[in-house]
C-alpha cells in the first residue's frame, strides 16, 4: 500500500507495480469517461501472483510460464520482480524489441517465436511451447491467463475506484474482451452495487470467443486481441452485447481520440 510524506500529497509507492497500476480516467463527454492504462494488465498479473503467493502455491525462486502478445508479459515480469519470483515468457512474433528489451532487463527468459504472418498459427505455437517447457520443467507454474480466473481478482480494485469516481451514475462498461479476465472482473464487483450495469464486449474478425472465426481480417497486425483458441476466462453471459471491429476501423478510431482528445490508447 502506498504511503504518504507529510512535506508532499503525493504517494509514495512500494514497488512500481503499486504506481502503474491504476488507470487514469479521462472523461471524454458528458457520458463518456475512459480509463487509460500506463501498463494494462497489472491488475490482472499483481491480483493472480498475490493470490497464489498467499495460498502457498508458489514461493520466492519459482518460476511463471506463460504465453503473451507482450502487454501481460511486462505485467507479469514487474509483479515476478515483486515477489521475487522468476519469469519466463513465451512471447508472440509480434513483441517488439523495445518490450522485449525491458523483459529482458528485469530478469525474464524469453522465448519468442519465428515471423508468422498467421497470428493464430502464432498462438497455438506459443501455447505449444508453454506445454513442452511443462514436461521438460515440471516446477514451473503455469499462469494460464487465458484460463485461470485468477486473473480477474486484482480489477476489483479498479471497480471500487470506478464507483468512487462515478458514485449513483448508472455505468455501461465497454471493453475489449480478450481473454476475458478484465470485464469479468470489472462488471462483477460493479453489478453487486448496480445489477442494471451493462458489459459491451468489442473483438476483432476472426477471434473464436464468439463465434466471428469464419470471417478473418488480412489486415490485423496485433496478436492477442483476439483468441485462436476458446478462453475459459471469457463469460459469454456475462455480456450484454458485442461489436466486431475490423483492424482498419480500429485504427481509424485510435487516430480520433489522438486528435480530438490528445489521448492516445
Amino acid at each position: 500500500m502506498p504511503s504518504r510524506d507529510p512535506s508532499t500529497s503525493l504517494p509514495l509507492h512500494s514497488h512500481v507495480t503499486d504506481a502503474l497500476k491504476a488507470p487514469s480516467l479521462i472523461r471524454l463527454s458528458d457520458n463518456l469517461v475512459l480509463a487509460r492504462f500506463e501498463t494494462l494488465k497489472i491488475y490482472a498479473a499483481l491480483g493472480a501472483v498475490r493470490s497464489l503467493v498467499e495460498a502457498g502455491t508458489v514461493r520466492p525462486g519459482d518460476t511463471l510460464v506463460d504465453s503473451s502478445s507482450g502487454i501481460y508479459a511486462l505485467a507479469l515480469a514487474m509483479v515476478c520482480h515483486r515477489y521475487g519470483l522468476r519469469c519466463h515468457i513465451v512471447a508472440s512474433t509480434t513483441v517488439t524489441p523495445t518490450i522485449r528489451s525491458q523483459l529482458e532487463i528485469l530478469g525474464a527468459t524469453v522465448d519468442q517465436m519465428p515471423a508468422e504472418q498467421d497470428l493464430r498459427l502464432d498462438q497455438h505455437r506459443r501455447v505449444a511451447r508453454v506445454q513442452e517447457l511443462l514436461r521438460r520443467h515440471p516446477g514451473m507454474h503455469w499462469m494460464r491467463q487465458y484460463h485461470d480466473p485468477v486473473h480477474r481478482l486484482g480489477y476489483a480494485e479498479m471497480a471500487a475506484l470506478v464507483r468512487a469516481a462515478l458514485p449513483g451514475a448508472p455505468l455501461a462498461v465497454v471493453a475489449s474482451v480478450g481473454t476475458g479476465a478484465s470485464s469479468a472482473g470489472l462488471i462483477g464487483p460493479i453489478r453487486q452495487d448496480d445489477p442494471s450495469a451493462r458489459l459491451v464486449g468489442v473483438q476483432p474478425f476472426g477471434s473464436v470467443s464468439f463465434g466471428s472465426d469464419r470471417f478473418q481480417d488480412p489486415e490485423a497486425i496485433i496478436a492477442g486481441i483476439g483468441s485462436a483458441i476458446p478462453f475459459d476466462n471469457v463469460r459469454h453471459e456475462l455480456y450484454d452485447q458485442v461489436h466486431w471491429l475490423t483492424f482498419r476501423y480500429a485504427m481509424a478510431g485510435t487516430v480520433a481520440l489522438m486528435r480530438r482528445h490528445a489521448v492516445f490508447a
